[in-house]
């Protein structure tokens, strides 16, 4: 197991690589230059050309990715040329707490909500209860995450006035206001992830429910609960543990457009402010976060496998 997973450390670290090279060198195969938005596109060419210089960008682009390649073995991100010349260090670990409690809360009520409703649709296979919930889960996936984040802030925002409309609040604030500014942003997130997994356990359980040790464990008198929680259900999770780390990206996806309808300024917004501004170590440093938290999260859910079934090994 320890073998196992030194490999894949490895070849989650290349891929991590492998990205940020891409996205460096996509960055400046974009047309536009950064310094034309820093300027205004007004600004006077000689001070243009020695920022360019101060800035290292007057240097071909082989040049530019060793030296970045270098600071990055070093734990330095770079400084961001927009701006007062942030840390890019600060600026994603400043950002990333709000994003992970954004998708860790969504990742939380989406299963609350998908686990119960995939079986209660398995047990209740072709009932109104089965087609209730089927039809549910296919306008969960219909629904953009930016327009039920709109249906949502005019609801209980404006509306009600129940909920926050923008902005964060840190959990050491306390658990409410950190709640309350999340669950709607969270909802918007998890919809489509919900949907998801009831359909994947749905499917997943109505198979197993059809294997011979299910049916020994009714034969044998157990409780129907327990049959379907300890005997089937684990074995159900296979499957539906498999598409949650790729419904992970879904998450880290749909929260570059939630935190900039709900104006919170987690990796998604810096995501898209590096963006708009043309902010090449801002970018790089926001998508090289956002690949970790992807690669590692798949990498959890294939040690998870173990802990579901314990028949599977990887020596």
């Amino acid at each position: 197991m320890s073998g196992y997973l030194v490999r894949r450390v490895i070849g989650a670290v290349i891929v991590m690589w492998a990205v940020a090279t891409l996205v460096f060198f996509m960055l400046r195969a974009v047309p536009g230059d950064p310094l034309a938005t820093m300027l205004f596109d007004v600004g006077d060419p000689a001070a243009a050309e020695v920022l360019r210089a101060k800035l290292g960008l007057d240097q071909p682009v082989w040049v530019q990715y060793v030296k970045w390649f270098g600071l990055i073995l070093q734990g330095d991100l770079g400084n961001s040329i927009y701006g007062s010349r942030v840390d890019v260090v600060r600026i994603v670990s400043e950002a990333l707490p709000r994003t992970l409690s954004l998708a860790a809360l969504s990742f939380v009520l989406a299963l609350v909500i998908a686990v119960p409703a995939g079986l209660i649709s398995a047990l209740r296979k072709h009932s109104r209860l089965d087609h209730a919930v089927t039809l549910v889960a296919f306008l969960g996936l219909s629904m953009p995450d930016f327009w039920l984040s709109i249906m949502l802030i005019i609801v209980f925002a404006a509306n009600l006035q129940w909920l926050p409309a923008i902005g964060y609040e840190p959990l050491a604030v306390g658990f409410w206001p950190w709640f309350s500014h999340l669950i709607m942003p969270a909802i918007a997130i998890g919809t489509p992830f919900t949907a998801i997994i009831a359909r994947m356990i749905r499917s997943a359980m109505l198979e197993v429910l059809k294997t011979e040790y299910v049916t020994v464990a009714r034969a044998k008198g157990l409780l129907k609960w327990r049959v379907v929680l300890v005997h089937a259900l684990p074995n159900a999770l296979i499957p539906v543990v498999t598409v949650m780390g790729i419904a992970i990206a879904l998450l880290m996806a749909g929260t570059v457009v939630v935190e900039n309808v709900f104006a919170i300024k987690g990796l998604g917004r810096v995501l898209i402010e590096g963006i708009l501004n043309r902010d090449y170590p801002v970018v790089q440093g926001a998508i090289l976060a956002v690949s970790a938290i992807f690669v590692f999260a798949n990498l959890a859910v294939d040690v998870l496998y173990t802990v579901i079934d314990p028949r599977i090994r990887y020596d």
